[in-house]
């Protein structure tokens, strides 16, 4: 494949990608006693790291957050704009980033050789979801005025379970779609 065209194909991989993590958050589920609701654009992120390594996956999940950050309304609840990143839930969003980057470090990027290094996909998913939690709830933390009980409650209980079976279906789909974006570049 000649480099012009794996360019429009990793251009293709990162627009592709931005777009299910906006498609993920229009699956939100808000709950009652918390300002984070439940959402699958969190899934998009880590696996983006997974399947397209950290550079393009956290491109990827860069580009979601501009469109939002400019105002498409592609955070949860059809929301965009920059106060969406400096409201409670700004945080995890943040964490989406770091998350991209995270996961597609310890994953690597696609390589067909590598055969499937199913330690490694569990620990990029299981960091990924870690690096969601960590400044979501440092910031959620600073809207709960310090009250640590409040936060873990309100951002962390309630999420996490549901966090671990998106993780696990990660996991389980990641082997064979880095085997297809492998074969596409190399095509």
């Amino acid at each position: 494949m000649e480099n012009r065209t794996k360019v429009l194909l990793s251009i293709s991989l990162v627009a592709l990608f931005a777009a299910l993590t906006a498609a993920g958050a229009f699956i939100s589920i808000p709950l009652p006693f918390s300002p984070v609701p439940v959402v699958l654009q969190n899934m998009f992120t880590f696996l983006s790291g997974m399947l397209l390594g950290p550079i393009m996956g956290g491109a990827a999940t860069a580009v979601y957050l501009i469109i939002g950050a400019l105002g498409a309304p592609v955070f949860a609840g059809a929301k965009g704009g920059f106060a969406v990143l400096l409201g409670p839930t700004g945080g995890y969003l943040l964490g989406y980033l770091l998350a991209a980057i995270t996961a597609g470090f310890i994953a690597g990027s696609p390589r067909r050789e590598e055969g499937t290094n199913w330690v490694r996909i569990i620990l990029a998913a299981l960091a990924g979801i870690l690096v969601i939690y960590i400044p979501g709830l440092l910031r959620l933390n600073m809207v709960m005025n310090g009250n640590w009980a409040k936060t873990l409650s309100a951002g962390f209980i309630p999420f996490i379970m549901g966090d671990l079976v998106k993780g696990a279906v990660a996991c389980l789909i990641t082997p064979r779609l880095r085997l297809l974006i492998s074969d596409l570049y190399h095509a």
